[in-house]
């Protein structure tokens, strides 16, 4: 019986610290009609059909974000990142499907979970790549989709940081370029609660 009763309490006290911890969090801040813009260094990797490695490099995004709702945000986002800077334009025999460069311009909406300062959210996008440069004969100008997750921490009402990834997909060239992936660090300025 005082095991029950050690039990019941030890729950109760949990409870509650639980209640009292939420209690005193700060407000979430993920707000309709809130907007946003941001500026994001990037990282990406793009998979090429008869590469044994991705083509990598660095590059860039801006974002600007609309809060619809509480929950949904509508998105667009315009990035580029240069995969192979030193691509042989020369080389014969290299095959004529490596870019040097791959930019996207995208929109579309992002599911945001709103929970204290930390915003995690999902997003998908639709939009256009154009792959540029290196062995290309010319440049490839292609429909795409994608799939992004992150996490924001708002440091107030106007300043965010937060990490990001995305998953694009080149819808008419999935065979040649399987897999472009960017991972982002994220700066954010916000108005219009």
């Amino acid at each position: 019986m005082r095991a029950v009763a050690k039990r019941t309490g030890t729950s109760l006290v949990a409870a509650a610290a639980f209640t009292g911890a939420l209690a005193a969090a700060p407000d979430a801040r993920a707000i309709e009609r809130q907007h946003h813009i941001g500026l994001a260094p990037a990282i990406g990797s793009l998979r090429i059909d008869g590469k044994s490695t991705a083509s990598t490099g660095i590059g860039g995004a801006l974002h600007y974000a609309y809060g619809l709702t509480d929950q949904w945000n509508l998105s667009v986002e315009a990035g580029s990142v240069v995969v192979a800077a030193n691509q042989e334009q020369d080389f014969v025999e290299a095959p004529r499907n490596r870019p040097a460069s791959v930019d996207h311009a995208i929109a579309g909406v992002q599911y945001v979970i709103d929970i204290l300062r930390w915003v995690p959210y999902i997003g998908l996008s639709g939009g256009a790549y154009r792959l540029s440069g290196g062995t290309l004969d010319s440049m490839l100008i292609l429909p795409g989709l994608s799939l992004g997750a992150g996490v924001d921490y708002q440091l107030n009402r106007q300043f965010a940081v937060g990490l990001g990834v995305r998953q694009h997909l080149m819808v008419t060239k999935v065979s040649t370029y399987p897999s472009y992936t960017t991972a982002l660090l994220r700066f954010e300025y916000m108005w219009g609660y």
